[in-house]
């Protein structure tokens, strides 16, 4: 009896020892899956969303993408070569417009007195006349695109999110500071060399970026929690109003 007690006792522990491994096995891998699950979620600024469909997910965001290489590289070289005209070479807008319009003047010139030369009429030669809506669509779209910037910066300070608040803010103070390094065109040119390169280094390294910043936030939040325990929680509160009160 004694020896089949012994025996009990020992399958005992060792269906205990077996369950407790496997429960402590399971909840392992399920804190590796809620892990998992939560770093899937854990995107830059809550977005759940591919990063071209944040960017409209139109032809504009396949440029700003790369998705076709040859457009997009097309559209930064033509980029810099106007940056290069205007601020390297010392050009102004009223001379390139001067220079076009007097090649443009002199072609036409060439092209009709040769085509009377050659017996030819002289409508044949090339007119450029610009669409009337041409001008309204641009103002249409740039003013859209202004009015799209400010609806984001106000749902941005009106969405009662401080990460938000302060990325917007130092990203404006930023802008500001660049925009005092440098003239107007040399700023826009920047922010359009970035928005070319920016959107697809995130694209393609998204979970380091992602990480990176949080772990920063983290940082900021615990230096915060520290002043606050610190510095900020020991400032009298309220004695004001009392004596208001009185």
């Amino acid at each position: 009896m004694s020896e089949k007690a012994e025996n009990l006792l020992n399958n005992l522990v060792e269906t205990l020892a077996e369950s407790t491994t496997k429960q402590k096995s399971a909840s392992f891998f399920g804190e590796d899956k809620s892990k998992s699950v939560s770093s899937q979620f854990n995107r830059l600024f809550g977005r759940q969303k591919p990063v071209h469909h944040l960017l409209g997910g139109g032809k504009s965001a396949d440029v700003l993408l790369w998705r076709n290489k040859k457009i997009s590289a097309s559209v930064l070289t033509s980029a810099t070569i106007i940056w290069v005209v205007f601020e390297w070479l010392n050009y102004n807008l009223l001379t390139i417009i001067g220079f076009i319009l007097a090649l443009g003047m002199l072609a036409q010139f060439v092209w009709s007195n040769a085509s009377g030369m050659l017996n030819s009429s002289p409508s044949s030669v090339p007119r450029l006349k610009l669409p009337k809506d041409l001008f309204v669509d641009i103002a249409v779209a740039f003013g859209a695109e202004v009015n799209r910037v400010l609806d984001y910066l106000q749902h941005i300070s009106c969405g009662g999110n401080l990460k938000h608040l302060l990325v917007a803010i130092g990203s404006l103070c930023a802008a500001a500071v660049l925009g005092s390094w440098c003239n107007f065109l040399t700023v826009i040119y920047v922010g359009f060399v970035a928005a070319h390169t920016l959107p697809v280094l995130y694209e393609k390294y998204d979970d380091q970026i992602d990480n990176f910043v949080y772990q920063v936030f983290d940082q900021i939040r615990n230096n915060y929690q520290k002043l606050d325990a610190g510095v900020l929680s020991k400032i009298p509160k309220g004695k004001l109003k009392e004596k208001k009160l009185e």
